[in-house]
C-alpha cells in the first residue's frame, strides 16, 4: 500500500506517485494514467485506458471471424 498525498501545483492539485509505484506500472515522467471508479465508490488507477482496450478486443473478435471478408477489402 502507499500513502499518497494531495499538493497544490499551480491552481490546481496534484498527486505524488512514489518512484516503486512508478516502477510497478511500468511508468516513466509524461506517461498518463488512468482511473476509473469501481461500483463500491473505490478507485482503479492504471496505465492503460480500460475502455480503449475493451474497443480493441471488440475490434480483435470481428478481425478474427470477419478475416476472409476483410481480406478481400484489402485486395481493392
Amino acid at each position: 500500500m502507499y500513502e499518497l498525498k494531495v499538493r497544490a501545483v499551480g491552481s490546481s492539485s496534484g498527486v505524488l506517485l512514489p518512484k516503486e509505484m512508478m516502477t510497478e506500472l511500468g511508468l516513466k515522467q509524461g506517461d498518463s494514467i488512468f482511473a476509473t471508479k469501481a461500483p463500491d465508490g473505490s478507485f482503479r488507477i492504471t496505465p492503460f485506458d480500460e475502455s480503449f482496450a475493451e474497443q480493441m478486443a471488440a475490434a480483435e473478435d470481428v478481425m478474427r471471424e470477419d478475416r476472409d471478408i476483410l481480406r478481400v477489402l484489402a485486395k481493392r
